[in-house]
């Protein structure tokens, strides 16, 4: 199980004075089961970002923990291939001068011990697991469309079999159509895998697409957290609003 506990954290603002701290999270704790999908959604600058950094153990609370079945995740030793992740950024997530060959294969062959007939088998199993062809493992990053590199990013998510999988507006930057496309990948591979996932998004709508449970992020801190079959009835006034704002029953 995935647990944050209390958690805190806050960055240094620019400027002279000595107590420029500027707190970003606040006394946060939730968890997060096992083949579940749980969505983190708030405004921007609420916070959500910078909270599923924690999740990932790119960063250390200032106060609190992040753990997965006990252990500290900012210990890489702990998260390694247990918990992935997909951003928004796709095109800057994969290094423009390799190939997707390449880019699978520096994720799947990370002990430097896996033969290179098995890489390539591999490659082109976890490329048409994510809808994509085998004369994809030649290109380049500048030659995929935006939905043809975010499968491909997603594609090197899983190749570890993670337990855990947080998607940081994964797909916020694509077209209506191809954003339909790729929720259903997802859920395909949610149920395929037995993946679990962490889903944050500015967009309520689509989380309700995907997820089974809501944390309502405001503030750097929880406003409330629920079943997406009960949203409709929340009672909580910023929840409202941004049904009001955002979704239609």
């Amino acid at each position: 199980m995935l647990e944050i506990h209390s958690v805190a954290k806050s960055y240094k603002k620019s400027g002279l004075l000595r107590n420029n701290q500027h707190q970003v999270i606040h006394d946060v704790s939730a968890t997060f089961d096992s083949n579940t999908t749980v969505g983190i959604i708030g405004e921007s600058g609420s916070g959500k970002s910078t909270l599923g950094r924690l999740i990932l153990g790119i960063e250390k609370p200032d106060q609190g923990s992040v753990t997965l079945n006990g252990a500290p995740v900012h210990k890489r030793k702990f998260r390694q291939h247990q918990i992935s992740a997909v951003f928004q950024d796709y095109i800057s997530s994969l290094h423009p001068f390799q190939t997707v060959a390449t880019l699978l294969a520096e994720v799947m062959n990370y002990s430097g011990e896996t033969p290179q007939k098995e890489i390539l088998t591999q490659s082109i199993q976890l490329l048409e697991e994510v809808g994509l062809s085998k004369t994809y493992l030649d290109k380049y990053p500048h030659m995929l469309s935006g939905g043809e590199a975010q499968r491909v990013a997603i594609a090197r998510a899983i190749c570890v079999n993670p337990r855990y999988i947080l998607l940081d507006e994964a797909i916020s930057s694509l077209d209506m159509s191809i954003q339909t496309q790729i929720l259903d990948l997802l859920i395909h591979l949610r149920e395929s895998r037995q993946l679990s996932y962490i889903f944050i998004t500015h967009d309520i709508q689509v989380a309700t697409y995907l997820c089974d449970r809501l944390i309502i992020f405001k503030g750097g801190t929880i406003e409330t957290e629920l079943q997406t079959k009960d949203l409709s009835q929340t009672e909580n006034a910023y929840t409202r609003e941004l049904i009001d704002k955002q979704l239609i029953f």
